[in-house]
């Protein structure tokens, strides 16, 4: 008989990673009558708080092992706006990953039509919260990081990924 791990069904899964459908909270909109930029880093925030459940790194993972992920870096890119009502749904690629650090870009998209509203790149490390410093993923978790690493190299680059905030050169 074979054991199965917590994330051995996330590598079941087609690439990229795909959220549950998300509503838009009606105190997310902001005076311009669209969702208010904050909150699209919510959505993103949910979305990777379900891969990181598939990869064994949740809140069970902190209580138990103490260990969790932080944020280093953070590029949001809108790019057709979210009304009340509509539906949603966040792609995620984990682009890269080593010891410490996990490479994702995310795409929000219209659950139903399919348009792309903002995409979100992010730097991710792991922590031991007991010294509140990076510190290695252990074997167990880097092996399930690698095989979806692996599995979401397969699938094209969308476009946006490596993208800088700068004004255009002038020539």
């Amino acid at each position: 008989m074979t054991t199965r791990s917590a994330g051995d069904d996330l590598l079941l899964r087609p690439a990229p990673f795909l959220s549950s459908v998300m509503q838009i909270e009606p105190q997310w909109i902001d005076y311009n009558g669209h969702l208010n930029m904050a909150y699209y880093n919510v959505m993103f925030d949910r979305a990777i708080d379900e891969l990181w459940l598939q990869l064994g790194i949740g809140p069970a993972y902190m209580k138990t092992r103490h260990g969790s992920t932080f944020t280093a870096e953070c590029h949001v890119r809108y790019l057709r706006e979210i009304q009340l009502g509509d539906p949603v749904q966040v792609s995620i690629l984990l682009l890269g990953a080593d010891e410490k650090r996990l490479h994702t870009f995310e795409e929000l998209r219209h659950a139903s039509e399919g348009w792309l509203s903002a995409t979100s790149e992010n730097m991710t490390i792991h922590i031991d919260m007991t010294a509140r410093k990076t510190a290695p993923f252990p074997p167990d978790i880097r092996a399930r990081i690698e095989a979806v690493a692996d599995a979401h190299a397969a699938v094209p680059r969308p476009e946006g990924i490596g993208r800088s905030v700068g004004l255009p050169v002038k020539r």
